[in-house]
């Protein structure tokens, strides 16, 4: 499967949100977008406490077979978010106002303990940033920190692109 296919095999549908777009903007082609989630280092993870409380953190995350992966240790508090309600959204992006591409993914959240794709995520993330990481028994062992991290797969339920100069929103079903 090319990397730019979502989970499914096919393709999201670009919509353009005229309402929050330029007169001139088109649909973000969703290659764009892939490569964003492909080669963006820092995201942020938005979970949810057990109180309703937000909770929002910075780490890289991996887009692997249409999914967004990211770990955190078993005590973190996104994890302990996780078990409570797996809905979140991982975003990246710019941070100027006249320039760039930002990226929003909402989905669910599933644990990966498949030692065959934690090993290709493994090398992704020594690939990308030199995170280096073994594959345990259903988990990411940090060699540096001596620590176990559990690795997370996002499925996403709605994509959304946002473009700047021409301003423009694409929402992409999935």
């Amino acid at each position: 499967m090319r990397e730019e296919e979502h989970v499914s095999g096919m393709e999201p549908t670009a919509h353009l949100v005229a309402e929050f777009s330029d007169p001139d903007a088109k649909a973000l082609p969703w290659s764009e977008v892939v490569r964003i989630l492909e080669s963006s280092e820092m995201f942020w993870l938005s979970t949810v406490r057990r109180d309703g409380r937000p909770h929002v953190a910075p780490l890289p995350a991996m887009w692997l077979d249409g999914k967004l992966h990211f770990c955190t240790g078993a005590q973190e508090q996104k994890a302990k978010n996780i078990e409570a309600d797996p809905r979140c959204v991982l975003t990246t992006g710019t941070n100027s106002y006249r320039a760039g591409l930002d990226v929003v993914v909402e989905g669910t959240v599933a644990r990966v303990s498949d030692n065959g794709t934690l090993a290709r995520l493994a090398q992704l993330w020594q690939d990308k940033i030199d995170w280096v990481f073994q594959v345990g028994d259903g988990v990411f062992l940090d060699s540096e920190s001596a620590g176990v991290a559990l690795v997370f797969a996002v499925t996403p339920s709605k994509i959304l692109a946002f473009t700047k100069a021409p301003y423009s929103q694409t929402r992409y079903l999935v």
